[in-house]
């Protein structure tokens, strides 16, 4: 493919998706699979690569962010710490390989509280950069591991990691209450606001228990435990970000987790907006390859 300034790649644990991007920032073509770095065998990162510039029929610096600069990738990437700017990320990047570098994670460690990103860093940096969001905001990026990010001048300025989507895939696989929310899919109904409302005022160690006894009284219909149980995670999620602040909250999320999200911070108090992460990812990735080829390292 002809026209092409770089190949990005946002390379995670478990997917993987390249995008051949023109000199104007536009996405000619974006390639996604499931060869996540789990997929890659000891030693076979040079390779893989290689063959992501063979589907482009390119031979284009490449720019990687995610898990591939983790301690189980290609290359540890280390992280650039709070408060983070695109300059410092930028300045920051790895060599890995002919014409390709690695995108540092951001790390934050203040309050005896440590936490660490890999990947988010470029979706927040390009939701700013992009206009998605406001210079000083804060960005919600829901997933297995929730990110609440504090933007300020466009920098990350601090960031909560919360592991709420994996405790739900847990309690599910693992717990007592699993059965029951095997019973019935998650959707933005009544069960769901009312565990929102619950992870407001409740034990959430006790409501969790609950669901078992609900079942077992006939209190509750097992079909709504999936439901109930996401509100109560994702409930305690944005309750304890908020507190009670009314304040804009900007989605980076697909639209069905990110709807969830958005009707748990309304019940919170917050306004949602649900905006394009891909195009953050891309917009973020342009202008930290534009950075890189203005001020080489």
């Amino acid at each position: 493919m002809t026209d092409i300034s770089f190949i990005a790649v946002d390379w995670g644990t478990t997917n993987r998706r390249a995008y051949a991007i023109d000199a104007n920032g536009a996405v000619l073509r974006t390639e996604r699979d499931g060869d996540g770095i789990l997929a890659v065998p000891a030693g076979g990162f040079p390779d893989a690569a290689a063959a992501i510039r063979g589907r482009f029929d390119s031979d284009a610096p490449m720019l990687l962010a995610g898990m591939v600069g983790s301690n189980r990738g290609w290359v540890d990437a280390g992280y650039v710490p709070c408060t983070a700017t695109l300059d410092a990320v930028a300045a920051a990047t790895v060599v890995a390989g002919d014409g390709i570098r690695i995108v540092p994670g951001v790390s934050r460690s203040a309050d005896g509280r440590g936490d660490v990103m890999r990947g988010e860093e470029v979706q927040l940096f390009g939701a700013v950069a992009a206009g998605l969001a406001p210079g000083d905001a804060l960005l919600c990026q829901p997933g297995t591991h929730c990110k609440w990010a504090w933007m300020a001048a466009g920098a990350i300025a601090d960031f909560t990691t919360a592991m709420t989507g994996e405790l739900f895939s847990l309690l599910k696989a693992h717990s007592l209450i699993g059965a029951d929310m095997a019973a019935g899919d998650v959707a933005d109904g009544d069960a769901f606001r009312a565990g929102v409302e619950d992870a407001r005022t409740r034990d959430l160690p006790a409501a969790l228990f609950g669901v078992r006894a609900s079942g077992i009284l006939g209190l509750h219909a097992r079909e709504d435990a999936a439901s109930y149980v996401s509100g109560l995670l994702i409930g305690s999620d944005c309750h304890a970000r908020l507190r009670g602040d009314a304040r804009d909250v900007y989605l980076l999320a697909d639209p069905v987790l990110g709807a969830l999200y958005a009707t748990a911070i309304d019940i919170a108090g917050g306004r949602a907006h649900l905006i394009d992460s891909h195009a953050a990812f891309v917009a973020g990735i342009t202008r930290i390859h534009a950075r890189i080829r203005q001020d080489p390292i």
